[in-house]
């Protein structure tokens, strides 16, 4: 007798077929020389078809080892201003984007998002003064009171984010961000989450470069490490964010005594 209950590999296809994008390929027929940048970076030159989760995807390595690339990448395949905002941002203070998102296609799931927005940690700056011009132009209400009605340039730089997500994000929405943490304390980390979680709740899905062990724990998600060897799916207790975060909270003085060649 069948027992009703949805089997595991038929769950997991109708997830990937709700995912707004499913997955990322590398078209290579299009890549001109895969010994430039970005493609020498191991794990976009190993890059073939990368599968997406439907809620939450996490991009994690080392610095240059191409996580921040990929999430731009998509980002701009998916209609996002290279230096962050939404698809109705057009600007470039100085471009700066690869190559790659001319090369990667994105597999589109069944459904698609009635929003979404890139953040960029390092170019938020230029978005919130971008905001602040199309807001001095004539002419329809004001960009500012989606984002709660404050100057984002008058709060700080982690109040500001957290604006933005809780005012400016909503249901039904694809999200790209890029080391999110640099805006944020601990605590507005946990905030942050707390967000996350409601926006996926309302069918929203992120894609996430960070190098937080606090955004790295959300449950449910998937969490692909980028090095020397390419690119591989790691449990989140695998993550040297976790392993080293924790072992120097609990080792703290002996991490210190070797750090600083005190150890005998």
């Amino acid at each position: 007798m069948a027992s009703g209950r949805t089997p595991p590999s038929r769950k997991r296809t109708a997830q990937r077929l709700d995912a707004y994008v499913r997955a990322i390929a590398l078209v290579r027929e299009k890549v001109k020389a895969f010994d430039s940048y970005p493609f020498n970076i191991p794990a976009i030159h190993a890059l073939e078809t990368l599968e997406l989760h439907p809620k939450v995807t996490f991009f994690i390595g080392e610095n240059g080892s191409g996580k921040s690339t990929l999430a731009e990448a998509i980002a701009v395949a998916a209609g996002f201003n290279a230096e962050g905002g939404s698809k109705n941002f057009n600007f470039a203070s100085r471009r700066s984007e690869s190559e790659l998102h001319q090369s990667i296609r994105l597999v589109r799931g069944v459904r698609r998002p009635k929003t979404g927005y890139f953040l960029r940690a390092e170019s938020y700056f230029n978005v919130a003064t971008e905001i602040e011009r199309l807001d001095r132009e004539p002419g329809g209400p004001p960009i500012i009171a989606s984002y709660g009605g404050k100057s984002l340039h008058e709060q700080s730089h982690g109040e500001s984010f957290l604006a933005l997500v809780q005012h400016r994000f909503s249901g039904n929405g694809f999200y790209v961000l890029d080391e999110p943490e640099a805006a944020l304390s601990p605590q507005r980390q946990l905030s942050f989450l707390v967000s996350m979680h409601e926006l996926i709740k309302a069918n929203s899905q992120f894609v996430i470069a960070t190098h937080s062990p606090i955004l790295l724990a959300y449950p449910d998600a998937t969490i692909y490490i980028l090095g020397p060897d390419g690119m591989a799916k790691v449990a989140y207790e695998q993550t040297e964010h976790y392993s080293l975060t924790r072992d120097f909270l609990v080792n703290r003085e002996r991490y210190l005594r070797r750090l600083f060649g005190q150890e005998t």
